[in-house]
């Protein structure tokens, strides 16, 4: 995400400065418009392609309940539009009609639940230390498409914050601040709420609807999908292979210049003992540190990320396994019905 984009956001604030108490959201209450913007977004945005769609979410806060209640995208071609000017135009509309036009987070969409990156975090660390109560919504159109509506919300943790803000991801500073990638992110509790009006026009809808459109709901071919999930965990694994074999050399490299010190400073000293027993003056001192310059610490942030990222895929996958043997059950007895 581009930093005008979270400029913007933050500026749509308005006057909204945060107590010294920090916010807590425990729920965030999604209408339906908003969530049907969403999809409509995303689905537009990546047919036939894997770009990312992004837009800004609107709403306000109600005690411990953060209510969106709409939202925007973002320019799909940067290079056309200035990014500060739709943005800031967008609210200004809206808030002449009178629709709710303060920012509360964003939102992405994701292919196969693949997004835990670096760029979520720096992204929503900006969000969220200039607008407290903010969230990222996460969309994957795939999942939706098999007929299983995924849509989360997140926020960093308290740990996560802190050690972004000191920008220190040695393993000493993780330690320290007590953060992995168990607690990198947090999944805030998500309901949909309509109006009634809705309501009545879904329940007209569905006594509308044919009794064969409804079928796809129950597919059982989830191979593809599990496939592609399976693959994508691979490559994950690899790449956390890949970063655990730069912690090993990264010890190893510090072993041996922590004992080629240790030898150097016996042979100093029984180089001056020697010297001392013939009458000679011992050799000056000299700086170790000079010498054995200290090896720079690897960062693990990528280590941690990947981690995350592994263990959302492994999440996914049993949820999905679950669901497809729920599906097996309910085809089964309606196998055995017809008999």
């Amino acid at each position: 995400m581009s930093s005008s984009r979270k400029t913007v956001a933050m500026s749509g604030r308005n006057k909204r400065e945060t107590e010294n108490s920090r916010v807590n959201i425990n729920v965030v209450q999604l209408e339906g418009l908003a969530l049907m913007k969403i999809i409509k977004h995303c689905h537009e945005e990546g047919a036939g392609n894997t770009d990312v769609a992004q837009g800004v979410l609107l709403g306000l806060v109600v005690d411990e309940r953060l209510e969106i209640t709409n939202c925007f995208p973002f320019p799909r071609h940067a290079d056309d539009v200035d990014e500060e000017d739709y943005q800031l135009e967008m609210m200004r509309h809206l808030r002449k009609v009178n629709v709710d036009h303060l920012s509360v987070g964003w939102y992405q969409s994701t292919q196969l639940g693949n997004f835990i990156t670096t760029q979520l975090l720096e992204s929503q660390f900006s969000y969220q230390t200039s607008i407290e109560e903010s969230v990222v919504l996460i969309y994957d159109p795939i999942k939706t498409a098999r007929g299983f509506l995924s849509i989360k919300a997140y926020r960093l943790t308290p740990e996560a914050i802190n050690t972004v803000q000191e920008r220190d991801y040695t393993p000493e500073a993780l330690k320290k601040g007590r953060l992995g990638y168990e607690n990198l992110f947090q999944e805030i509790r998500l309901v949909i709420k309509n109006s009634h009006l809705v309501n009545t026009l879904m329940c007209e809808l569905y006594e509308m609807m044919p009794s064969s459109e409804g079928m796809q709901f129950l597919d059982l071919g989830t191979m593809s999908t599990l496939d592609r999930q399976l693959r994508c965990l691979m490559d994950y694994v690899d790449d956390l292979s890949q970063e655990a074999n730069k912690f090993n050399n990264f010890q190893r490299q510090n072993a041996k210049q922590l004992q080629d010190k240790h030898k150097f400073m016996q042979k100093r000293a029984a180089e001056n003992a020697q010297r001392q027993a013939r009458g000679e003056p011992p050799l000056p001192e000299e700086d170790i540190s000079k010498q054995f310059k200290p090896i720079a610490p690897l960062p693990r942030l990528d280590a941690m990320i990947t981690s995350g990222q592994i263990s959302n895929y492994c999440k996914q996958i049993s949820q999905f396994c679950s669901q497809s043997l729920g599906k097996l059950y309910v085809a089964k007895a309606l196998q055995n019905d017809r008999k």
